[in-house]
């Protein structure tokens, strides 16, 4: 490795992001020095930003938003935030801790914490409000669930994880030490992020009962009606099937993730336009706009992340970088912890996409030294960053809670720390268990 590459690539980086660049510029602009630097022909690039996009995985991308946006705009979403808000009844926190579970069912369709903070926020927030809870607490818990449209497949993030590690081999001496590893898939990541995500939710449930405790924010008035959650079921059956219909054929392996992408895309169009009537020509275009802009922003950021982190693997930074962690220990939790750590960190700065694709290549090299599952890694990986929709400065919940709710960003961070700690601590529970993330894998022949 040349002794001023990591200086000139982070150096730039770092200095492109300070100057306000954007992180597509950043990224690209930095590579372009490094290349410079190492005296390789720029075309290289154009050659590596083709063979970024040119994999099948990849398609599940686009077509997963564009599942998530027509579910919305065909009105599967607010059916399924109704069935939640019929479950609340009269338990202490019970409309707070409904607005949890709505945004577990809603990640199930989405795949995006800011999409998932946005459909949920907007039926939950006021309906929290009307309730008598604050209107910052409400708008922090919508803030710190959102996050879970990311852990709970299928995950856009989880997409974006398995296409950058698929290309990394564990190193010799890791799998002398430690045997060979299992292969990354995004099947594999999807049926992995099932457990985690009840564990996260769960964490966010149990701190949103002690502090609605204390608040004395108790439920309705009116007892628990089965006959009422009969009814939010029987209206929402078809949106309930989704879930069941994307999920069920990747886990029974039926078809893959981008096969399923395709599938739910289909039935929405089938249950919005011919059993809801609710999705129009007007709303599938909006849909179609909506997946061409934030399918392109990630594509492009997809290009210049890729050729950084070809740059990394190619000169032995990964290898250099976990020698040095290992030389200063080789505890195994110390290690999780350092890692976990330094993800908070990103998370509160860069993007969750760009955060997988750049830390990828330097960190998967780390966990398989010290003998982690590329799978267990990934998962609380995502998990991790998923904390950082919650936190400023750049915490994307925070802005859409908030414009929601009409509380300022400053008081909806101090309300949502709680529910930080507790997303934190439940990380630390998946990262030192790593059976609740590859049972399930293992359980269905992965």
């Amino acid at each position: 490795m040349n002794d001023l590459l990591i200086e000139i690539l982070f150096g730039s980086f770092f200095a492109l992001m300070l100057l306000g660049a954007p992180i597509t510029v950043a990224l690209g602009v930095s590579s372009l020095f490094a290349m410079l630097y190492l005296g390789d022909n720029p075309i290289k690039m154009v050659q590596m930003a083709w063979s970024s996009v040119g994999s099948f995985p990849l398609m599940a991308l686009p077509a997963f938003i564009l599942a998530g946006a027509l579910m919305e705009a065909a009105g599967l979403s607010r059916r399924l935030i109704n069935v939640a808000e019929s479950l609340a009844g009269p338990f202490t926190g019970g409309l707070s801790a409904a607005t949890v579970m709505a945004c577990l069912f809603f990640g199930a369709i989405s795949g995006s914490g800011p999409a998932t903070t946005a459909a949920v926020g907007m039926l939950m927030i006021p309906a929290m409000v009307r309730q008598g809870y604050g209107p910052g607490y409400a708008a922090s818990v919508t803030a710190a669930a959102g996050g879970l449209g990311i852990i709970i497949p299928p995950s856009i993030p989880m997409v974006i994880y398995g296409i950058s590690a698929m290309g990394l081999q564990a190193p010799p001496e890791a799998v002398e030490a430690h045997g060979v590893f299992q292969s990354v898939s995004i099947s594999k990541l999807f049926i992995a992020g099932f457990f985690p995500g009840v564990v996260m939710a769960g964490g966010l449930l149990v701190m949103n009962y002690v502090r609605c405790r204390m608040r004395g924010f108790h439920g309705s008035s009116e007892p628990l009606s089965l006959h009422k959650v009969a009814c939010a079921c029987y209206q929402g059956f078809w949106a309930l099937l989704a879930p069941v219909v994307i999920l069920g054929g990747i886990y029974s392996g039926f078809f893959t993730p981008t096969e399923a992408a395709i599938v739910a895309i289909f039935y929405t169009l089938f249950v919005g336009g011919v059993i809801y009537r609710e999705l129009d020509l007007g709303e599938m275009i909006k849909s179609l706009d909506t997946t061409t802009w934030l399918a392109g922003r990630v594509l492009l950021v997809l290009f210049t992340a890729t050729i950084f982190g070809r740059i990394l693997v190619e000169n032995n930074v990964p290898g250099v970088i976990a020698g040095g962690i290992l030389s200063l220990t080789d505890n195994l939790y110390i290690i999780w912890a350092m890692v976990i750590g330094l993800l908070l960190i990103v998370g509160m700065f860069m993007e969750t996409l760009a955060a997988i694709m750049i830390l990828v290549p330097v960190m998967l090299p780390v966990a398989y030294m010290m003998g982690i599952d590329p799978i267990h890694f990934g998962i609380v990986m995502i998990c991790t960053l998923s904390v950082g929709f919650q936190t400023p400065p750049l915490g994307e919940n925070l802005f859409i809670a908030s414009g929601i709710s009409g509380v300022s960003i400053e008081r909806i961070s101090l309300r949502a720390i709680p529910f930080a700690i507790a997303s934190v601590t439940a990380i630390f529970i998946i990262a030192s268990f790593p059976e609740i993330a590859l049972w399930l894998p293992r359980m269905m022949g992965y």
